[in-house]
């Protein structure tokens, strides 16, 4: 898990439960994304909740998963930081 704490004490992260994030402080968790099956049973990862595209489709959820993961990783987590 990566975690960015911001100049202000504020904490980003993607969410997993790895740690227990209350040790922190006061915990909000939003919604990065959905991930869904289509009607004819791909998995999509709609990162619309924090201004992101759609990924997919994929054979696997794990593989739609693993997508969101690295794209909130790559284009989400630090953009407060740049």
């Amino acid at each position: 898990m990566q975690i960015v704490v911001a100049p202000g004490g504020g904490i980003r992260c993607v969410y997993d439960e790895s740690i227990d994030l209350s040790l922190l402080g006061k915990v909000q968790i939003s919604r990065g994304s959905h991930v869904e099956p289509s009607k004819e049973s791909y998995w999509f990862a709609d990162l619309a909740p924090v201004g992101g595209p759609s990924l997919g489709p994929f054979l696997k959820r794990t593989d739609a998963m693993a997508a969101e993961v690295a794209w909130l990783e790559e284009n989400w987590l630090f953009a407060s930081e740049r």
